[in-house]
């Protein structure tokens, strides 16, 4: 084994999706609470907000990111001994995600008012953290299958 390959950050494919979970749900949960933090400093009434933000979130959540999981887990799953951690997508996402985060920082920099912005908000960063759900769902269920081929 070459000196390179052994500073390459490896882990069981398990790992991956443990990974992949608390990404996921850790975006989540800040981008709620950004927009958490815009609607309590907002003199409108949130609930103007939140249901529009949390209707587009279930949608986002069911047609959106679920097969996006599904995707991602399917090509995790297959694989065998120690994986880089970062392969818990595939490397063109690395690009998607380098658009949205740019997008992101666009609009909380633009003239849009933080209210609107943060329906938006709540939509990605609940269907976020919805969607995290099932790689933790499947990172425990990677226990049972091995204790059961084990037995």
């Amino acid at each position: 084994m070459n000196n390179l390959s052994r500073l390459k950050p490896g882990v069981n494919k398990r790992y991956l999706m443990l990974l992949a979970g608390a990404m996921w749900m850790g975006v989540g949960i800040m981008l709620c609470n950004m927009a958490y933090r815009w609607l309590s400093d907002s003199s409108e009434s949130a609930a103007f907000f939140y249901i529009p933000g949390i209707v587009a979130a279930l949608v986002i959540h069911h047609f959106g990111f679920l097969r996006i999981v599904d995707r991602n887990l399917g090509r995790i799953k297959p694989m065998s001994g120690r994986r880089c951690i970062f392969s818990f997508m595939p490397w063109r996402s690395y690009l998607l995600v380098a658009v949205m985060m740019t997008m992101g920082i666009v609009l909380r920099n633009s003239s849009l008012p933080r209210n609107y912005l943060s329906v938006m908000y709540i939509a990605i960063g609940l269907s976020l953290f919805l969607s995290s759900i099932r790689y933790f769902r499947h990172f425990i269920l990677s226990f049972r299958e091995r204790e059961e081929t084990e037995q």
